[in-house]
């Protein structure tokens, strides 16, 4: 007689990744190296307490959670008034807090210490557990430069929007501890094409002006004031425009509706409708577009940190992934093919933050009031922003598929980033807009040419492909036939440049010969995991996995 079988589990889990949790988003060496070498050591332990922060599971669950439950309309309240409201999660005011409270809005503003805006950068890009809020940390930290141009206003509002409080609510501003600013700025007919708005803002007697018009995107509606564009007589100005006027009277504000975007679900994006508001002129009238100029500049810094923050996350899931997972009887990071896979996407996220990392050392010199880092922020931070954010989906992409199925899945963290990285190439100028800026720069600025050539020659010499790459370069701009159409192939071939002069400058050798090798000497093919097998693989994924 024969024995029963004994009996056994159908779901018994083996060979599953566990959580990544417990590890600091800061300990990355590209970043670490940049804060050192951008003048900002000294903010290493608050950029490591916010990093160990953002790995812990109770952080993680709430960018979670803000994203699964996004914002909610409200027009009118149950009695039929008029209320224009958007109700958040919890777990939305805890990100904003946490940020708000570590300075990563407006701060650096208010603090004199050399390199405040690279270690607000930093901060910015350890806390990557949710893109969403970031975008009106990011409004609010772009607006102070803007607001500069009305010192009257900036003396009322800069120091509320520094101040390390996160104060939610429709009340009037100045009964508030800290604010939070938004932009509205484009139009349906016009998009990026500002000078082409209909709205109009027409002045009253007591030196304010209403507003009449409709904006097509308005991200966090519920801040406590914008900067926006309209038509007055002298054309395109710049506005202050506050959700709660002085007393405690609401703005005519009307939110039409919120976007239903692919990602970046937390942050409501609304339309909206000004209905005779009120607001107050910021800089002269016409020169609008010339006002928002420095704000652009901040809020294009941060579409670079973002990215590079997102490549970064992504890549250290897939590493994290790779370090457990076993198939063909060996963990997939001791498979060649995987191991070239993840170096190469090491390779790239390295170049993007040490590229990031060089341009938050500009930003801060040139607000301190040094024209040659001004001059090459100007034109290095216009070819990064179009390459980087252009270059993150991509990479993302390929680290989701580490992950087999799983990386698919919406329980899995790094579907939402990939859902999250083509934000980032539109927002500021979609890739026409940003390859044609940094052309219209070169013409109008042409120093700018000159403080970048001066970058990428600092490099020269240390390494053949990335002088043959200098050169291929320079011989672009020999003829300025065609620019229009050339503007993409010439802009990508900057961003290259100025990443490899970092990296050549700055990075491991076997990073920047991995780099050098593949993107400038071309020695690559069209996906990532084609690096050449002469280089030196297990140096470079040192590099791509927290402790």
């Amino acid at each position: 007689m024969t024995s029963a079988p004994e009996p056994y589990s159908t779901h018994e889990v083996t060979n599953q990744v566990p959580p990544l949790e417990g590890h600091s988003t800061a300990d990355d060496a590209a970043l670490r190296e940049g804060v050192e070498r951008e003048g900002a050591a000294w903010a290493l332990p608050e950029i490591d307490e916010l990093g160990r922060l953002a790995g812990t599971a109770e952080a993680q669950e709430w960018g979670r959670l803000a994203e699964r439950v996004p914002p909610r309309l409200h027009t009118h309240d149950r009695y039929g008034h008029r209320v224009d409201e958007v109700e958040y999660v919890p777990a939305y005011h805890q990100l904003m807090t946490t940020a708000v409270e570590h300075g990563l809005h407006a701060a650096p503003w208010a603090d004199d210490r050399p390199g405040a805006h690279v270690a607000r950068a930093a901060k910015f890009y350890a806390w990557n557990v949710d893109a969403g809020h970031g975008c009106p940390v990011s409004m609010t930290y772009a607006v102070v430069p803007a607001l500069r141009a009305n010192p009257e206003l900036a003396a009322r509002f800069e120091p509320l929007l520094t101040a390390r409080a996160y104060d939610f609510g429709i009340r009037d501003p100045e009964t508030k501890r800290g604010l939070i600013a938004g932009m509205s700025m484009t139009e349906k007919q016009g998009g990026s094409d500002v000078r082409a708005n209909t709205t109009t803002a027409t002045e009253q007697a007591d030196g304010t002006y209403v507003l009449r018009g409709h904006k097509w995107f308005t991200s966090a509606p519920m801040s406590d004031m914008f900067l926006t564009l309209a038509q007055t007589s002298a054309g395109i100005s710049c506005f202050l425009v506050p959700r709660v006027l002085p007393g405690g009277e609401r703005n005519a504000m009307r939110f039409m509706r919120l976007k239903d975007k692919l990602g970046n679900r937390s942050n409501a994006s609304s339309e909206i409708e000004y209905d005779a508001a009120v607001g107050w002129l910021v800089g002269e009238e016409g020169r609008g577009v010339r006002t928002i100029v420095e704000m652009v500049n901040m809020t294009r810094l941060d579409c670079v940190i973002g990215s590079a923050a997102g490549m970064r996350n992504a890549l250290t899931m897939a590493s994290h992934h790779a370090s457990h997972r076993s198939a063909f009887g060996k963990l997939l990071t001791d498979q060649p093919a995987m191991r070239n896979v993840l170096a190469d996407l090491q390779v790239e996220s390295e170049a993007a933050t040490t590229a990031m990392m060089r341009l938050a050392g500009a930003n801060d010199r040139a607000i301190r009031g040094d024209e040659g880092e001004a001059a090459l922020r100007r034109i290095a931070l216009a070819v990064t922003k179009y390459y980087v954010c252009k270059r993150a989906p991509q990479m993302v992409n390929e680290a989701l598929e580490c992950l087999g199925g799983n990386g698919y899945i919406e329980d899995f963290d790094i579907a939402r980033i990939y859902r999250e990285m083509p934000l980032l190439s539109i927002w500021e100028g979609s890739g026409n807009v940003a390859a044609l800026d940094a052309l219209r720069a070169l013409a109008k600025e042409p120093h700018t040419l000159d403080a970048f050539m001066a970058e990428a020659e600092l490099a020269a010499g240390a390494d053949t492909r990335y002088d043959a790459a200098l050169d291929r370069l320079k011989k672009e701009f020999t003829s300025f036939d065609d620019l229009e159409f050339r503007a993409r192939r010439i802009v990508e071939q900057m961003a290259l440049v100025f990443q490899g002069s970092q990296l050549v400058r700055h990075a491991p050798d076997a990073v920047a010969d991995a780099f050098c090798s593949s993107r400038l000497g071309r020695d690559w093919g069209g996906a990532f995991g084609t690096l050449s097998p002469r280089g030196d693989v297990s140096a470079i994924l040192e590099r791509a996995l927290p402790a």
